[in-house]
Protein backbone atom coordinates (compact mmCIF):
# COMPACT_ATOMS: atom_id res chain seq x y z
CA UNK A 1 0.00 0.00 0.00
CA UNK A 2 1.40 3.50 -0.64
CA UNK A 3 2.28 5.27 2.31
CA UNK A 4 0.43 8.82 2.56
CA UNK A 5 2.75 11.96 3.92
CA UNK A 6 0.63 14.94 5.27
CA UNK A 7 3.31 18.13 4.31
CA UNK A 8 1.90 21.28 6.94
CA UNK A 9 2.69 24.05 4.99
CA UNK A 10 3.35 22.25 2.37
CA UNK A 11 3.22 25.54 -0.19
CA UNK A 12 5.42 27.13 1.93
CA UNK A 13 8.99 28.31 1.72
CA UNK A 14 10.52 24.72 2.69
CA UNK A 15 7.26 22.95 2.54
CA UNK A 16 7.25 23.40 -1.40
CA UNK A 17 10.58 21.80 -1.94
CA UNK A 18 9.99 18.78 0.30
CA UNK A 19 6.97 18.79 -1.73
CA UNK A 20 8.25 18.51 -4.44
CA UNK A 21 11.15 15.80 -3.87
CA UNK A 22 8.61 13.41 -2.07
CA UNK A 23 6.30 13.54 -5.12
CA UNK A 24 8.92 12.07 -7.02
CA UNK A 25 9.21 9.27 -4.88
CA UNK A 26 6.62 6.53 -4.59
CA UNK A 27 4.12 7.93 -2.19
CA UNK A 28 1.24 9.81 -1.72
CA UNK A 29 1.51 13.36 -1.29
CA UNK A 30 -0.74 15.55 0.92
CA UNK A 31 -0.04 18.88 1.43
CA UNK A 32 -2.27 21.66 4.30
CA UNK A 33 -2.41 25.20 5.21
CA UNK A 34 -4.95 27.43 6.09
CA UNK A 35 -4.91 29.20 2.57
CA UNK A 36 -7.30 27.33 -0.04
CA UNK A 37 -6.33 29.75 -2.51
CA UNK A 38 -2.29 28.83 -2.38
CA UNK A 39 -3.24 24.94 -1.94
CA UNK A 40 -5.14 24.79 -4.78
CA UNK A 41 -2.12 27.43 -7.09
CA UNK A 42 0.57 24.86 -5.91
CA UNK A 43 -0.72 22.15 -6.56
CA UNK A 44 -2.02 23.09 -9.77
CA UNK A 45 1.67 23.78 -10.56
CA UNK A 46 2.52 20.65 -9.83
CA UNK A 47 -0.06 18.65 -11.59
CA UNK A 48 0.86 20.53 -14.32
CA UNK A 49 4.71 19.07 -14.28
CA UNK A 50 3.26 16.04 -13.87
CA UNK A 51 3.09 15.26 -10.00
CA UNK A 52 0.66 14.00 -8.55
CA UNK A 53 -0.74 15.83 -5.03
CA UNK A 54 -3.64 15.87 -3.41
CA UNK A 55 -4.55 19.29 -0.54
CA UNK A 56 -6.15 19.47 2.84
CA UNK A 57 -7.37 23.03 4.16
CA UNK A 58 -6.31 22.82 7.65
CA UNK A 59 -5.89 25.93 10.43
CA UNK A 60 -4.03 23.95 13.17
CA UNK A 61 -4.46 26.32 14.90
CA UNK A 62 -8.03 25.32 15.39
CA UNK A 63 -7.62 21.57 14.33
CA UNK A 64 -5.73 18.94 13.48
CA UNK A 65 -7.82 15.89 11.81
CA UNK A 66 -5.43 13.58 11.20
CA UNK A 67 -8.75 11.04 10.92
CA UNK A 68 -9.92 12.80 7.69
CA UNK A 69 -6.49 12.95 6.29
CA UNK A 70 -5.09 9.24 7.66
CA UNK A 71 -1.37 9.87 6.92
CA UNK A 72 1.44 7.65 8.11
CA UNK A 73 3.80 10.29 8.16
CA UNK A 74 3.12 14.44 9.25
CA UNK A 75 5.54 16.80 8.48
CA UNK A 76 5.22 20.11 10.13
CA UNK A 77 7.23 23.20 8.71
CA UNK A 78 4.60 25.65 9.34
CA UNK A 79 6.72 28.30 11.85
CA UNK A 80 7.55 30.06 13.77
CA UNK A 81 7.38 27.26 16.17
CA UNK A 82 8.71 29.39 19.23
CA UNK A 83 4.95 30.38 19.63
CA UNK A 84 3.72 26.77 19.46
CA UNK A 85 3.44 24.03 21.63
CA UNK A 86 3.52 20.42 20.84
CA UNK A 87 -0.26 19.97 19.31
CA UNK A 88 0.89 18.54 16.40
CA UNK A 89 3.21 16.28 17.76
CA UNK A 90 0.71 14.91 20.39
CA UNK A 91 -2.41 14.38 17.49
CA UNK A 92 0.43 12.20 15.82
CA UNK A 93 1.18 10.38 19.22
CA UNK A 94 -2.38 9.87 19.64
CA UNK A 95 -3.29 8.83 16.02
CA UNK A 96 -0.63 6.36 15.93
CA UNK A 97 1.56 8.44 12.92
CA UNK A 98 4.97 9.78 13.01
CA UNK A 99 6.18 13.09 13.09
CA UNK A 100 8.66 14.76 11.88
CA UNK A 101 9.23 19.05 11.98
CA UNK A 102 11.69 21.70 10.99
CA UNK A 103 11.73 23.54 14.45
CA UNK A 104 14.05 25.54 15.11
CA UNK A 105 13.08 26.89 18.74
CA UNK A 106 15.72 26.24 21.09
CA UNK A 107 13.12 25.39 23.87
CA UNK A 108 10.76 23.43 21.64
CA UNK A 109 13.95 21.31 20.02
CA UNK A 110 15.28 20.56 23.25
CA UNK A 111 12.22 20.14 25.15
CA UNK A 112 10.46 17.23 22.80
CA UNK A 113 11.73 14.11 24.91
CA UNK A 114 9.21 15.37 27.42
CA UNK A 115 6.89 13.33 24.41
CA UNK A 116 9.22 10.27 24.23
CA UNK A 117 7.43 7.83 27.13
CA UNK A 118 3.93 8.31 25.29
CA UNK A 119 5.60 8.12 21.65
CA UNK A 120 7.04 4.95 22.66
CA UNK A 121 3.94 3.67 23.82
CA UNK A 122 2.19 4.43 20.85
CA UNK A 123 4.90 2.90 18.74
CA UNK A 124 5.79 5.76 16.98
CA UNK A 125 8.61 8.23 16.53
CA UNK A 126 8.52 11.95 17.04
CA UNK A 127 11.70 13.97 15.67
CA UNK A 128 12.10 17.43 15.93
CA UNK A 129 14.32 19.89 14.71
CA UNK A 130 14.85 17.98 11.14
CA UNK A 131 16.46 21.02 9.53
CA UNK A 132 20.58 21.86 9.18
CA UNK A 133 20.73 22.71 12.51
CA UNK A 134 21.14 20.29 14.46
CA UNK A 135 20.68 17.62 11.83
CA UNK A 136 23.54 19.16 9.21
CA UNK A 137 25.62 20.46 12.47
CA UNK A 138 26.04 17.61 14.69
CA UNK A 139 26.44 15.16 11.37
CA UNK A 140 29.50 17.71 10.14
CA UNK A 141 31.00 17.44 14.14
CA UNK A 142 30.16 13.52 14.38
CA UNK A 143 32.43 13.27 11.07
CA UNK A 144 35.60 15.16 12.05
CA UNK A 145 35.40 14.35 15.61
CA UNK A 146 37.27 11.59 14.91
CA UNK A 147 40.50 13.51 14.18
CA UNK A 148 40.63 14.55 18.14
CA UNK A 149 41.27 12.71 21.08
CA UNK A 150 38.95 15.59 22.38
CA UNK A 151 37.03 18.21 20.89
CA UNK A 152 37.10 21.62 23.14
CA UNK A 153 35.39 24.36 21.07
CA UNK A 154 33.17 24.33 17.67
CA UNK A 155 32.61 28.26 15.74
CA UNK A 156 30.08 27.55 13.23
CA UNK A 157 28.06 29.68 11.24
CA UNK A 158 25.38 29.98 8.39
CA UNK A 159 25.57 32.99 5.74
CA UNK A 160 22.69 32.91 3.40
CA UNK A 161 22.85 34.51 -0.43
CA UNK A 162 20.83 37.69 -0.97
CA UNK A 163 18.44 35.86 -3.47
CA UNK A 164 17.53 33.11 -1.65
CA UNK A 165 13.74 33.28 -0.62
CA UNK A 166 13.44 33.82 2.75
CA UNK A 167 10.14 33.08 4.32
CA UNK A 168 8.12 35.39 6.90
CA UNK A 169 8.10 32.70 9.54
CA UNK A 170 11.96 32.05 9.72
CA UNK A 171 12.16 35.79 9.63
CA UNK A 172 9.69 36.16 12.62
CA UNK A 173 12.01 33.13 14.25
CA UNK A 174 15.23 35.53 13.98
CA UNK A 175 13.84 38.80 14.55
CA UNK A 176 12.12 37.43 17.93
CA UNK A 177 15.10 37.02 19.68
CA UNK A 178 17.39 40.44 17.92
CA UNK A 179 18.87 41.82 20.77
CA UNK A 180 17.37 39.47 23.49
CA UNK A 181 19.53 37.23 25.92
CA UNK A 182 20.18 33.91 25.62
CA UNK A 183 23.01 31.49 27.31
CA UNK A 184 25.64 29.64 25.65
CA UNK A 185 28.89 27.78 26.68
CA UNK A 186 31.78 29.89 27.02
CA UNK A 187 34.97 28.85 29.40
CA UNK A 188 32.89 25.59 30.81
CA UNK A 189 30.33 28.12 32.03
CA UNK A 190 26.69 29.18 30.52
CA UNK A 191 26.74 32.63 30.03
CA UNK A 192 24.35 35.50 28.31
CA UNK A 193 25.09 36.30 25.20
CA UNK A 194 22.36 38.56 22.88
CA UNK A 195 21.01 37.91 19.58
CA UNK A 196 22.48 39.50 16.12
CA UNK A 197 25.06 40.92 18.46
CA UNK A 198 29.19 40.04 18.63
CA UNK A 199 29.35 41.33 15.23
CA UNK A 200 32.00 39.44 13.58
CA UNK A 201 33.54 38.10 9.96
CA UNK A 202 34.46 35.05 8.46
CA UNK A 203 36.23 34.82 5.16
CA UNK A 204 34.57 32.14 2.81
CA UNK A 205 35.91 30.25 -0.24
CA UNK A 206 33.78 31.63 -3.41
CA UNK A 207 32.38 33.59 -1.35
CA UNK A 208 34.06 36.65 0.26
CA UNK A 209 34.33 38.04 3.58
CA UNK A 210 30.67 38.14 5.35
CA UNK A 211 29.18 39.62 8.31
CA UNK A 212 27.88 37.10 11.18
CA UNK A 213 26.03 37.63 14.47
CA UNK A 214 24.85 35.49 17.60
CA UNK A 215 21.70 33.36 17.04
CA UNK A 216 20.10 31.29 19.18
CA UNK A 217 19.54 27.41 18.45
CA UNK A 218 18.94 24.49 19.65
CA UNK A 219 22.58 22.86 19.50
CA UNK A 220 23.41 25.93 21.95
CA UNK A 221 21.46 23.28 24.43
CA UNK A 222 21.84 20.19 23.01
CA UNK A 223 25.57 19.93 22.18
CA UNK A 224 26.68 20.44 25.48
CA UNK A 225 24.72 17.06 26.44
CA UNK A 226 25.76 15.39 23.42
CA UNK A 227 29.48 16.47 23.35
CA UNK A 228 30.20 16.79 27.03
CA UNK A 229 34.11 17.63 26.33
CA UNK A 230 33.01 20.79 25.15
CA UNK A 231 33.45 24.25 26.73
CA UNK A 232 32.80 26.41 23.91
CA UNK A 233 29.69 26.88 21.26
CA UNK A 234 29.56 30.09 19.01
CA UNK A 235 26.91 29.63 16.72
CA UNK A 236 26.57 33.02 14.10
CA UNK A 237 24.61 33.79 11.51
CA UNK A 238 24.70 36.33 8.07
CA UNK A 239 22.82 37.70 5.51
CA UNK A 240 24.75 38.83 2.46
CA UNK A 241 24.79 42.18 2.13
CA UNK A 242 26.90 43.96 4.93
CA UNK A 243 24.99 46.92 5.23
CA UNK A 244 21.71 44.94 5.71
CA UNK A 245 23.48 43.01 8.28
CA UNK A 246 24.89 45.94 10.18
CA UNK A 247 21.72 47.45 10.32
CA UNK A 248 19.64 44.50 12.12
CA UNK A 249 23.06 44.67 14.02
CA UNK A 250 22.14 48.43 15.14
CA UNK A 251 18.83 47.43 15.79
CA UNK A 252 19.51 44.96 17.71
CA UNK A 253 21.25 47.61 20.57
CA UNK A 254 17.61 49.39 20.37
CA UNK A 255 16.13 45.98 22.15
CA UNK A 256 18.55 45.54 24.02
CA UNK A 257 18.67 48.55 25.62
CA UNK A 258 14.99 48.44 26.23
CA UNK A 259 13.39 50.89 23.57
CA UNK A 260 11.70 48.23 21.82
CA UNK A 261 10.60 45.05 22.90
CA UNK A 262 11.07 43.16 19.92
CA UNK A 263 11.69 43.28 16.61
CA UNK A 264 9.14 40.35 15.55
CA UNK A 265 5.87 42.35 14.68
CA UNK A 266 7.61 44.68 12.24
CA UNK A 267 9.19 41.09 10.31
CA UNK A 268 6.92 41.84 7.05
CA UNK A 269 8.32 45.12 6.94
CA UNK A 270 11.60 44.46 7.49
CA UNK A 271 11.54 40.96 4.89
CA UNK A 272 9.98 43.19 2.18
CA UNK A 273 12.73 46.35 2.50
CA UNK A 274 15.37 43.55 2.41
CA UNK A 275 13.98 41.69 -0.89
CA UNK A 276 14.43 45.82 -2.62
CA UNK A 277 18.19 45.07 -2.34
CA UNK A 278 17.95 41.59 -3.69
CA UNK A 279 19.50 42.29 -7.68
CA UNK A 280 22.78 43.64 -5.40
CA UNK A 281 23.02 39.75 -3.93
CA UNK A 282 24.57 36.60 -5.07
CA UNK A 283 22.63 33.44 -4.98
CA UNK A 284 25.76 31.87 -2.26
CA UNK A 285 25.68 30.60 0.81
CA UNK A 286 27.95 28.91 3.60
CA UNK A 287 28.51 27.26 6.03
CA UNK A 288 31.45 26.74 8.32
CA UNK A 289 32.39 25.16 11.77
CA UNK A 290 35.50 25.37 13.11
CA UNK A 291 36.94 22.56 15.58
CA UNK A 292 39.39 23.18 18.44
CA UNK A 293 40.91 20.80 20.81
CA UNK A 294 43.40 17.85 20.81
CA UNK A 295 44.25 15.04 17.94
CA UNK A 296 45.10 11.49 19.21
CA UNK A 297 49.00 12.42 20.44
CA UNK A 298 47.39 14.86 23.03
CA UNK A 299 48.81 17.92 20.68
CA UNK A 300 46.31 21.32 19.72
CA UNK A 301 44.56 20.12 16.70
CA UNK A 302 42.12 22.78 14.32
CA UNK A 303 39.66 21.44 11.84
CA UNK A 304 38.02 23.87 9.63
CA UNK A 305 35.45 22.76 7.34
CA UNK A 306 33.57 25.12 4.59
CA UNK A 307 30.38 23.81 2.79
CA UNK A 308 29.81 26.33 0.00
CA UNK A 309 26.27 26.48 -2.14
CA UNK A 310 26.17 28.10 -5.43
CA UNK A 311 22.79 28.38 -8.14
CA UNK A 312 20.73 29.30 -5.14
CA UNK A 313 20.82 25.78 -4.08
CA UNK A 314 21.75 26.71 -0.25
CA UNK A 315 17.77 26.37 0.28
CA UNK A 316 17.66 22.80 -0.59
CA UNK A 317 20.16 22.11 2.66
CA UNK A 318 17.88 22.35 5.38
CA UNK A 319 15.13 20.22 3.73
CA UNK A 320 17.18 17.23 3.52
CA UNK A 321 16.83 15.82 6.76
CA UNK A 322 12.96 15.76 6.48
CA UNK A 323 13.01 14.41 3.15
CA UNK A 324 15.90 11.96 3.84
CA UNK A 325 13.92 10.42 7.07
CA UNK A 326 9.97 10.47 5.81
CA UNK A 327 11.43 8.25 2.81
CA UNK A 328 13.21 6.00 6.12
CA UNK A 329 10.03 5.74 7.84
CA UNK A 330 7.75 5.56 4.50
CA UNK A 331 9.97 2.80 2.94
CA UNK A 332 10.05 0.18 6.27
CA UNK A 333 14.13 1.37 7.19
CA UNK A 334 12.49 2.61 10.45
CA UNK A 335 13.51 4.58 12.99
CA UNK A 336 13.49 3.72 17.25
CA UNK A 337 10.02 4.76 18.92
CA UNK A 338 10.06 7.90 21.13
CA UNK A 339 10.53 11.47 20.75
CA UNK A 340 13.90 13.28 20.33
CA UNK A 341 15.92 15.56 17.95
CA UNK A 342 17.26 15.34 14.71
CA UNK A 343 20.89 15.36 15.70
CA UNK A 344 23.04 12.32 15.13
CA UNK A 345 20.31 10.37 12.61
CA UNK A 346 21.65 11.56 9.27
CA UNK A 347 25.94 11.18 8.64
CA UNK A 348 27.48 13.54 6.61
CA UNK A 349 28.05 10.99 3.90
CA UNK A 350 23.97 10.29 3.64
CA UNK A 351 23.81 14.24 3.96
CA UNK A 352 25.94 14.61 0.98
CA UNK A 353 24.69 12.06 -1.20
CA UNK A 354 21.32 13.72 -1.20
CA UNK A 355 22.73 16.77 -2.40
CA UNK A 356 24.88 15.33 -4.77
CA UNK A 357 23.13 16.65 -7.99
CA UNK A 358 23.34 20.70 -6.82
CA UNK A 359 25.89 23.05 -6.68
CA UNK A 360 27.13 21.61 -3.42
CA UNK A 361 30.48 21.13 -2.23
CA UNK A 362 32.04 20.55 0.82
CA UNK A 363 36.13 21.59 1.88
CA UNK A 364 38.47 20.74 4.31
CA UNK A 365 41.57 22.83 5.57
Amino acid sequence: MIKRILIIGGYGNFGSHITRQLAQEDLQVIIAGRSEKKCRSFVRRLKNSGYHVEFEVIDITKEIPLERVNPDVVIHTSGPFQGQGYDVAKACIDYGVHYIDLADGREFVSGIGTLSSEAKAAGVSIICGASSIPCLSSAVLDKYSADFSVVQEIDYAITTAQKTERGLATTKSILGYVGKPFKTLRDGKAEDIYGWQDLHFHDYPDLGRRALSNCDIPDLELFPRRYPSLKSIRFSAGVELKFIHVGLWLLSWLVRANLMRSLEPAAEFLLAASNLFNGWGSDKSGFHMKLTGQDQRGQAHEKLIHIIAKEGHGLRIPCVPAIYLAKRIAFGEGLPAGAYSSAGLISLDEYLEELKELNIILLEN
